[in-house]
């Protein structure tokens, strides 16, 4: 467990805290490259735009399946080790989906990525809580969660520019060389952290992660993501219907949207540990709002800018929050952490296949609609289960 696990020497901290930021680049770069290439990818394999959507929705289901059972089965081994060996799982599944010879193959690629996936999420977190002052786990948190924020700011925006202007396997060698230089700086920086006593589950554990708080915070989740991804998976096909965005223009909006949320993350981060329920109601109530005015009027340019930028920002920030909830709640952080994994990758996967049926039958309003709603009834429980998002 967490409270038993000796923390990293003081001298470690930052060094580690930004490799690991880099860790979390590399990874959401990677996972949402087939949303900025997905024009790119289905022209060069020639598969549909469904099928390319099925990339997010077969890497969140082996995520999903993995994640709890991996994390259980290391709960035992030093975590350096444990996030090295997953980020040169990494490393080589980008280089094969860079040389990938078809669609099967790139799905075979993303597939081996997505087993490290799982456990890496399940871990980073609790990681960056040990590397974090007594108090300040929320924080650290937030901090390495801006890699996510980066990774829609820089990663990519560059890695759509560069599809579209190199090709799309060009991105995924990029990204791979990236993960490898991030191995190694971690390598450097990051201290021996034991891992727990005890090792697997047990009926016990069971019951911990039963906790009604921590099971409103996966039901959240789930609920918030589905509706995220039947849209976000297909937002190109969106913004270019709803506002005529393409090409550099889509690019930069992409870039406009990772650093909108760059800077919530930065700003709400700053109260996670402090106003834990502002911070989850201000962008989860955002969501909302944006997401039904671009439904509902958004058609054209600037109405779908504003609206998606708005959209963006505000559910870049709320992962941290939701994760904060739960090692605020959790006797188990790694393994709580994996069960938040797989409620997350059920969203994507799902929202991506809902989303892929919408969009390949013509209803891109629809698969808006479904965003709107579950970011509705996630604000919904959040705010009504007593005590899940304290007011300070």
């Amino acid at each position: 467990m967490l409270s038993r696990l000796p923390t990293a020497p003081a001298g470690y901290r930052t060094g580690a805290l930004l490799a690991l930021v880099c860790a979390t680049f590399g990874y959401v770069t990677s996972e949402t490259l087939p949303v900025g290439l997905l024009p790119q990818i289905s022209d060069d394999l020639s598969v549909s735009a469904g099928q390319v959507g099925l990339l997010l929705t077969a890497y969140a289901f082996v995520a999903g399946v993995t994640a709890i059972p991996l994390t259980a089965w290391t709960t035992g081994m030093r975590r350096d080790r444990l996030i090295l060996a997953v980020l040169l799982i990494f490393a080589l599944s980008q280089f094969a989906a860079a040389v990938a010879p078809n669609y099967a193959c790139l799905m075979a690629a993303r597939v081996v990525c997505a087993v490290g996936h799982g456990l890496f999420w399940s871990i980073v977190a609790p990681i960056a809580a040990r590397l974090a002052p007594e108090g300040h786990a929320g924080r650290a948190t937030a901090a390495v969660f801006a890699g996510n924020s980066l990774a829609l700011t820089a990663g990519l925006p560059l890695g759509t520019y560069l599809g579209q202007l190199a090709g799309w396997r060009v991105a995924f060698v990029l990204t791979g060389g990236f993960a490898t230089a991030t191995l190694l700086a971690l390598r450097r920086v990051l201290p021996a952290l034991p891992g727990a006593e005890s090792a697997g589950f047990s009926a016990n554990l069971v019951r911990r992660l039963a906790r009604p708080h921590l099971l409103a915070v996966y039901a959240i989740t789930v609920v918030l993501v589905i509706g995220e991804f039947a849209a976000y998976s297909y937002l190109a096909p969106i913004t270019r219907a709803h506002g005529g965005i393409t090409g550099s223009g889509y690019s930069a909006l992409l870039l406009c949207y990772g650093a909108v949320g760059l800077i919530a993350s930065i700003v709400l981060g700053r109260m996670v540990d402090t106003r834990p329920r502002l911070s989850f109601a201000v962008p989860m109530a955002t969501i909302v709002i944006s997401t039904a005015v671009l439904g509902l009027v958004g058609h054209s340019t600037p109405v779908t800018a504003i609206t998606v930028l708005a959209w963006g920002g505000a559910f870049t920030a709320v992962p941290m929050m939701l994760q904060a909830a739960v090692l605020r709640w959790a006797a188990d952080p790694d393994v709580a952490s994996a069960v938040y994994v797989v409620a997350f990758q059920i969203g994507i996967g799902g929202g991506a296949a809902l989303g892929g049926v919408l969009v390949d039958g013509g209803h891109l309003n629809a698969s808006i609609a479904i965003t709107t709603a579950g970011a509705a009834l996630g604000l919904l429980i959040g705010l009504g289960v007593r005590g899940l998002f304290p007011r300070r």
